[in-house]
């Protein structure tokens, strides 16, 4: 008996003994899952799939009633809305099918399928791995058909197309049509224009010359006033818009040609070149798909980050009984049980159980991160091996996941001043283009009447500068999907231009070059009518307010005196407020110039120092590491801190920074960073507090941790989701590469168009071979590009 399995192929273990019988043979299998699959196919008579398949098929995992019980919330009319499309009595559904290998897949996914009653159509795509299927509902259900693919080994769930992704998929489509209509009538026409060149030798009748025309121009008529409209359409918006883009030169070719051949044809002199335009167009739309495909996987990461979204989620009432709800549902302060395996539904705090948690959609790091209760979760995460409650705090637009996708597209959509320029030059070329086709088509007319004509178009064509247009967006692209991956949120177009450009690189102590995990060391009694539990009760009930690292030192204490009210957060100093008519008072030991002390932190009442706090906080294992490489590529490293004590010395001579300040106020920072700049520096801040905000402005580049308060994280121009100072090296690495690339494109784009422009206008190229050449040229642009992916 074989060793392995006769259905998934893959080794039999040791002390397993299980077989089926196909074609009266027993035939050795791995699991019962795969020899309960292996049976219902040959019991079903789809044997045939065994005998065809041209891979193996997928490892079988075991339904548990669990999940039995989640398909069954897909049959729910209101989780339905997202994916369903309903016309009639019928229901549509896209489903993204694991486990597909091969067309012998697609045929028994088809054949089990249409074997339910009520299955009106499966088209089953072996390349994506989906399976479009219209069903009637009342005869049978969406669960009962995901049920039925599980049975025999494929496990499917519903596609989740967002927007976006949805738009560029009809785009698709629609280069397909235009293709295969293109493709299709190019080939008639062709044959009608060998039978006129072969005419030409053997003396064809003008009668039957003039037919072929007619024939050819009907024929040529779809491709031309369909396949080929969106380049006129493009152009003529470009034109209303009073720029001349890449399309105008292509359409003055293909419209051109296509109008002087009909006239040819209606009054009977001249030459028609139908077939040339066909073909010309059929290959402009197949090079215009390519570059659609390779642009479409070079944003692919940055789109459709909604489908790591779950459609249900388990909400648990007040008698903690489960009710499966579609997770668009959900709304604030509701409860959730989330189970080991599932993707978290929404942002949220775990007040129940613990469990380690698959950050890496949003910070690339693949280690497993440990939540207790009161840790924050997020949507799209996966729960790896506990059982949590949640309770929502954070729904729609506001999760962190939307905030993703919300400043992706806005660091892509806003342009770089390079990007400006080099469009600006690709109009200007245009119309020198335009210009030099007009010289060509007069200095050629009095040589060769019968070659002007396709010489202009060969130079129209084959100069277009489509590369030059694409030589920077795609890198940028590619960039910034690299660096999210990597758990670097790009925010403004700027970055990666700035960040190759740095000299000075400033940091911010707490939080950003220590964990800001402080515990307290400390407490120094400055006055004998308040004791050290009174002290700590007043410290933690004002800390309850602040989203200073600081704050949590004193998240383990439940202040008795805790109606403290107008608490006011003054950057830079601290935070105050007012309890039985008294004014009291945390931040530094200098705010109201009545008191002067090494102390992290001093409580006034009054404004009269009542205590010293200390405290204790770790430096990251990694601040010495980055700050020493980042001195190796060149740049000066220094600290601007807010705090007073002799902290922010010790951590500058214990990391080898060139300076430090100490003790600074957010106008103290701004002043610092302002007078490095005229000093010609350029100056990267690196911070995460309240009190960082008003420098970020003032900085060439701002970078946020997402540890971080929010307002800082607001002004920022990076925020690094890992707050990792490694992150640092890895966005100087990524924009260095990418000014590379850049500088690659525009060479190769460049050289392209100097060169065939010559050739071009000497007769030297074709029309289909400058086609070849245009597009060849943007796919080279695009595909040097998608190097930055691998980064």
């Amino acid at each position: 008996m074989a060793n392995s399995c006769f259905h998934c192929l893959e080794p039999i273990p040791k002390g397993f003994v299980g077989s089926v019988t196909f074609e009266g043979n027993a035939q050795p299998v791995c699991c019962i899952g795969c020899q309960a699959v292996a049976e219902t196919i040959i019991s079903q008579g789809m044997s045939d799939y065994y005998t065809y398949r041209t891979e193996s098929a997928g490892k079988v995992e075991e339904l548990v009633p669990e999940q039995l019980k989640m398909l069954l919330s897909y049959d729910n009319d209101e989780i339905q809305e997202d994916f369903v499309e309903i016309s009639g009595e019928h229901k549509e559904v896209l489903l993204s099918v694991e486990g597909i290998s091969c067309a012998a897949c697609a045929w028994l996914i088809e054949k089990q399928l249409l074997a339910l009653g009520g299955i009106i159509r499966v088209d089953v795509n072996t390349s994506t791995h989906r399976a479009m299927i219209v069903w009637q509902d009342k005869h049978v259900k969406l669960s009962d058909i995901i049920k039925s693919l599980m049975e025999i080994g494929y496990k499917a769930y519903p596609f989740q197309a967002d927007e976006e992704a949805a738009q560029k998929q009809a785009v698709a489509k629609a280069y397909i049509r235009r293709l295969g209509v293109a493709g299709l009538m190019t080939m008639q026409v062709m044959m009608f224009a060998f039978a006129m060149y072969f005419g030409m030798f053997s003396g064809m009748e003008e009668d039957f010359e003039q037919y072929f025309r007619w024939i050819s121009l009907v024929l040529a008529s779809p491709v031309i006033l369909y396949s080929a409209m969106p380049f006129l359409t493009n152009a003529v918006k470009g034109l209303k818009a009073k720029q001349l883009n890449m399309d105008l030169p292509v359409s003055l070719a293909i419209f051109g040609a296509y109008g002087a051949s009909t006239y040819a044809t209606f009054m009977e002199v001249g030459e028609v070149y139908f077939e040339s335009i066909c073909m010309f167009t059929f290959l402009l739309l197949l090079g215009k798909y390519l570059e659609f495909r390779a642009r479409l996987k070079a944003s692919e990461f940055t789109a459709n980050l909604q489908k790591l979204l779950p459609l249900t989620a388990r909400k648990v009432d007040e008698n903690n009984n489960e009710q499966h709800i579609a997770a668009k549902k959900l709304k604030l302060n509701e409860l959730i049980l989330v189970k080991a395996g599932e993707t978290i539904p929404a942002d949220g705090l775990v007040i129940k159980g613990h469990t380690t948690v698959d950050e890496s959609m949003m910070t690339g790091e693949h280690l497993p991160v440990k939540k207790y209760q009161g840790h924050q979760v997020y949507a799209g995460t996966v729960n790896h091996d506990g059982v949590i409650t949640l309770e929502i705090n954070k729904i729609g637009q506001n999760t962190l996941l939307n905030q993703i996708i919300r400043l992706q597209h806005n660091a892509l959509t806003k342009r770089p001043k390079l990007v400006e320029i080099t469009d600006k030059v690709a109009q200007w070329f245009v119309a020198c283009l335009l210009v030099f086709a007009s010289i060509t088509a007069i200095g050629w007319y009095p040589i060769s009447p019968d070659k002007a004509f396709w010489v202009t178009i060969s130079v129209l064509v084959a100069t277009c500068p489509c590369a030059l247009s694409l030589a920077i967006p795609t890198a940028l692209t590619c960039a910034v999907a690299s660096l999210t991956k990597k758990g670097i949120l790009i925010k403004e177009a700027h970055v990666l231009e700035t960040a190759t450009k740095l000299t000075r690189v400033a940091f911010d102590k707490t939080g950003t070059l220590t964990e800001g995990r402080f515990s307290i060391k400390h407490i120094e009694l400055l006055q004998t009518e308040y004791n050290e539990q009174q002290v700590l009760d007043f410290a933690a009930a004002l800390e309850r307010f602040s989203e200073h690292p600081i704050a949590r030192a004193f998240a383990h204490i439940t202040p008795t005196e805790n109606l403290v009210q107008d608490v006011e957060v003054v950057a830079g100093s601290g935070i105050r407020g007012h309890w039985q008519g008294v004014n009291i008072a945390l931040g530094k030991s200098h705010w109201f110039d009545n008191h002067a002390s090494f102390a992290q932190a001093t409580l006034f009442i009054n404004n009269n120092a009542v205590a010293d706090f200390y405290f204790n906080d770790k430096v990251k294992n990694n601040a010495e590491t980055v700050v020493e490489q980042l001195q190796q590529a060149g740049l000066t490293c220094h600290m601007l801190t807010g705090d007073s004590s002799n902290a922010g010395k010790e951590l500058s001579q214990q990391l080898a920074l060139n300076s430090y300040q100490s003790a600074c106020t957010p106008e103290i920072k701004q002043q610092a960073v302002e007078a490095w700049s005229k000093q010609g520096e350029i100056v990267a801040m690196v911070g995460d507090g309240i009190n960082d905000s008003p420098v970020f402005n003032s900085a060439h580049l701002s970078v946020a941790m997402d540890t971080g308060a929010d307002i800082s994280k607001n002004t920022a121009d990076v925020v690094l989701l890992n707050s990792d100072l490694n992150a640092i090296l890895a966005l100087q690495q990524v924009a260095k590469q990418t000014r590379r690339i850049v500088k690659q494109n525009l060479t190769i784009s460049l050289l392209y168009n100097g060169s065939i422009l010559p050739l071009a206008a000497l007769g030297l190229i074709p029309p289909w071979i400058a086609v070849i050449g245009m597009s060849a040229s943007s796919i080279i642009v695009i595909g040097n590009s998608l190097r930055l992916l691998k980064l």
